[in-house]
């Protein structure tokens, strides 16, 4: 029998690893994002975004450009591609977090 704190330790470690993969992915977006779309890499102060100092409310910009989904919009089929991924990133971590809290309930 699996013990239950194998399973949870399973889940963080999965959490763990997409967090890496969303946070790669949101990093090659602002990289693609400063050719692409200047005007929007300035709005979600691109060149601060990872730093400590950086401004939350221009990163919340950016949430609400990728969950309005107004990226199919664009012209460019490189920063689309990469929104969708950054975007079924997000949604797979917020699940896997999910699935893990009612998992540490049950356990």
């Amino acid at each position: 029998m699996i013990s239950g704190d194998t399973i949870i330790f399973t889940l963080m470690l999965i959490v763990s690893i997409n967090l890496a993969r969303y946070l790669t992915a949101l990093r090659s977006l602002i990289y693609v994002m400063r050719e692409a779309h200047p005007l929007l890499y300035q709005q979600v102060d691109g060149g601060g975004f990872f730093t400590t100092h950086g401004n939350v409310m221009k990163q919340v910009r950016l949430f609400h450009y990728i969950k309005d989904r107004e990226y199919l919009h664009h012209h460019d089929p490189v920063f689309m591609s990469k929104c969708t991924k950054v975007r079924e990133l997000f949604i797979l971590f917020v699940a896997l977090i999910a699935v893990t809290l009612f998992a540490s309930f049950l356990v």
